[in-house]
């Protein structure tokens, strides 16, 4: 009956250890880098800004519209070689 207490006592000890390792790795790290979507937004509004008769555009990765002045973009394709960003469709007057 001991040794089935103490094994007990064991996994519960493993697995709160388990449980707080987890929760320790989700925690941000303060002093990290900026996260990439930050300036990838920031190149996308530069984008819209100086392109502004353009409707949709493309970076070869991911295709984006501009509605009421934010890019709404798909997810990036796998494999794909990032690249300027291009006007695909433009105003027409």
């Amino acid at each position: 009956m001991r040794q089935s207490s103490i094994r007990v006592a064991l996994c519960l000890a493993l697995a709160i250890a388990g449980m707080t390792a987890a929760h320790a790795a989700d925690t941000p790290v303060e002093n990290a880098a900026p996260e990439p979507r930050q300036t990838e937004n920031s190149s996308l509004q530069a984008f819209i800004k100086a392109n502004p008769d353009c409707l949709e555009f493309t970076d070869q990765c991911s295709h984006c519209a501009v509605v009421n002045g934010v890019a709404e973009c798909s997810t990036a394709e796998i494999a794909c070689i990032k690249r300027e960003n291009q006007c695909t469709r433009r105003i027409t007057n």
